[in-house]
Order: C-alpha cells, then sequence, then structure tokens
C-alpha cells in the first residue's frame, strides 16, 4: 500500500496513488520529467516546484516518492502544512535516498524550522542523497529569515508550474477514466466541465466517485450518473 511503500512519517489518508502515470503534464513536462529523474537517482539531486494551488505540487511529490520506491530507493514525503509536526521530524533523513518536503512556505518566519532545514539540506549533500521541496511562491519571494537557507533553494533547478488548460483538463477527465475501465462520451465530458471544477485533484476525485457508483450499479458514466454523484451521493 501507499504509506508502506513511501514510509510516511504520519498517517495521511489518500483518496488515489498520485502516481506519474495519472500525472497529466501539459505545461509542466519539463518539471515532470526531472522529478522522475531525481526519483530514480538519474537527475539533479535537488529539486524544487512552486506555483499556485492545484497546480500539481503535492501530486508529483508523492508520486516522486512512489517512482523511487518502485525503483527499490527508500523515500520520504513531509507535508509541512500538517498540524501537530515538529522541526525533529527532519533528522536522520540523510539514511534515504529521497526525502520530499511540500508546503515549504508554512513554515517560513519560524527559526527552528529553517535551522532545521537548512541542516537537512547540508546532510543530504554530504550523504550523496536527494530532495524536492516545493513553496507557493519562489525562493526570491519566501519571507525567510535564514539567509542561507533560501542559497540552499537554489542548489537545483527550479519548476514555475502553470495550471492545465481546458483541453488539458478534457484529456485528463477523458484518461483516467479510461484508466478505470470506463468509456467517457463528449456529452459526459461537456456537461462535467461546465458543472464542475477544472481542477485535477476534484476532477480525479469525481472520476473515482462516479466509477464506484457505476460500479455498484452496473451501469455506464451517463450525465444523470454524474449529475448524482456531484449532488453528493454515495456509492457505499
Amino acid at each position: 500500500m501507499f504509506a508502506r511503500a513511501l514510509q510516511l512519517h504520519l498517517p495521511i489518508e489518500l483518496i488515489r496513488e498520485p502516481t506519474l502515470a495519472e500525472f497529466l503534464p501539459g505545461p509542466n513536462a519539463e518539471a515532470a520529467a526531472a522529478i522522475r529523474g531525481t526519483a530514480t537517482g538519474q537527475g539533479d539531486p535537488f529539486l524544487f516546484l512552486y506555483g499556485p494551488p492545484e497546480t500539481g505540487k503535492t501530486h508529483l511529490l508523492q508520486a516522486a516518492c512512489l517512482t523511487a520506491a518502485a525503483a527499490k530507493r527508500q523515500a520520504h514525503f513531509i507535508p509541512l502544512g500538517r498540524a501537530g509536526i515538529a522541526p525533529g521530524i527532519l533528522e536522520n533523513l540523510e539514511r534515504l535516498d529521497l526525502v520530499a518536503v511540500d508546503d515549504l512556505d508554512r513554515i517560513v518566519g519560524d527559526r527552528g524550522w529553517e535551522l532545521a532545514l537548512f541542516n537537512l539540506f547540508n546532510r543530504l549533500r554530504e550523504c550523496g542523497r536527494a530532495l524536492i521541496t516545493s513553496a507557493a511562491v519562489g525562493p526570491a519571494d519566501l519571507a525567510l529569515g535564514l539567509p542561507d537557507l533560501r542559497s540552499r533553494l537554489h542548489w537545483g533547478p527550479r519548476y514555475r508550474l502553470l495550471p492545465l488548460t481546458e483541453p488539458d483538463c478534457e484529456q485528463l477527465l477523458v484518461e483516467s477514466a479510461r484508466r478505470r475501465g470506463m468509456a467517457v462520451g463528449a456529452e459526459v465530458t461537456r456537461y462535467i466541465l461546465t458543472h464542475h471544477p477544472r481542477n485535477p485533484s476534484a476532477l480525479l476525485d469525481l472520476v473515482e466517485r462516479v466509477d464506484r457508483l457505476c460500479l455498484r450499479e452496473q451501469r455506464p458514466p451517463t450525465i444523470p450518473v454524474v449529475r448524482r454523484v456531484m449532488r453528493g451521493e454515495s456509492a457505499e
């Protein structure tokens, strides 16, 4: 299962396994390729991703850990936006092949966290390990109190993730359904894109819930079925 493969520090519930195969790169193909390289040990050891919400930062970091695990490498995903974690969670991670630290902007200005991250960068570099970090904005726009941490964020390539276009969202919807064995017609696709949020996580969640309802009732994904799911009907 996902938690075992990633060796997560926290009991994080995920709706699906966020794989690189499921990630539709759209305008972010270069970043996705860099993630795969780092995860498999063949790319840059340090990467920084940034961009607005719903551009795939968390998905890519989690997918990097899954990719590393599939390559028999040890990886940890750490979401700094989670409540109840302390800087000590970053200790002794240099024994791992890959560390993925999400939502770095959530701890800026906190001296303890910034120092812990700074030291993690140094230990990972000394041990030849890899680190992928993400934030809502680029290093220059992070209100860091520790200048040396900002310099560490420039150790590797930095990728600004862009939102998917409408055709990208349509492709994501159709391909996600196809992977589940569902054929979503053009009318159903147009209905979803007209009446549902056009962001990757929302679309993937909808496809999963439609799939569960269709399996339960043994029927194809029609507009009435999609409408029922959008109204919140459960397939349980």
